[in-house]
């Protein structure tokens, strides 16, 4: 796994993003974080669209900016 820096998170509002990529970045976040929730803003059922909101605390005890994971 490449090493996590929570100052990244910025970075998946890149756009356009493969899903694979996307995937990998929010696995990275929900690893490190102690408490997460999301909320499903909106579904368009006609076109495939989706709104998800992710709300969440980062595990800044055990965050250390240079450890690999």
């Amino acid at each position: 796994m490449q090493k996590w820096n929570v100052n990244e998170i910025n970075s998946i509002e890149r756009t356009p993003s493969s899903p694979a990529w996307m995937r990998q970045k929010f696995t990275d976040i929900l690893y490190h974080s102690t408490s997460c929730r999301c909320k499903v803003d909106s579904v368009n059922p006609t076109t495939g669209e989706y709104r998800i909101v992710l709300q969440g605390t980062f595990d800044t005890e055990n965050y250390e900016p240079n450890q690999e994971y």
